[in-house]
């Protein structure tokens, strides 16, 4: 994006800086959401996981409260199973090999 869209880019950067610089969560908070949207199944960057994590224990979270979020985080990565599951069922049905 920054070689292709800097206009873009920058635009995006300044518009993803206003939770930090004028927000009105505390700071623990923040790094706590930061944490589950980077673990989430559909996001699963494991660098940002990694620093938003790392800020939070800075920040006094503790284990069990980091856990916490990760936990909640994983529940959409069931809904996969519960809608892939049936349909391997099915598909294996369908090839006689069930």
């Amino acid at each position: 994006m920054l070689a292709l869209a800097p206009d873009v880019f920058e635009a995006n950067l300044n518009f993803s800086a206003v939770p930090w610089l004028h927000g009105v969560l505390e700071p623990k908070a923040h790094e706590f959401i930061c944490i589950a949207i980077d673990a989430a199944t559909t996001h699963l960057c494991a660098p940002g996981t990694r620093v938003h994590i790392r800020n939070a224990i800075r920040l006094g979270a503790t284990r069990q409260e980091i856990m916490e979020r990760l936990e909640l985080t994983s529940v959409p990565g069931i809904h996969s199973t519960m809608h892939g599951v049936p349909i391997l069922l099915e598909e294996l049905q369908t090839a006689g090999k069930s």
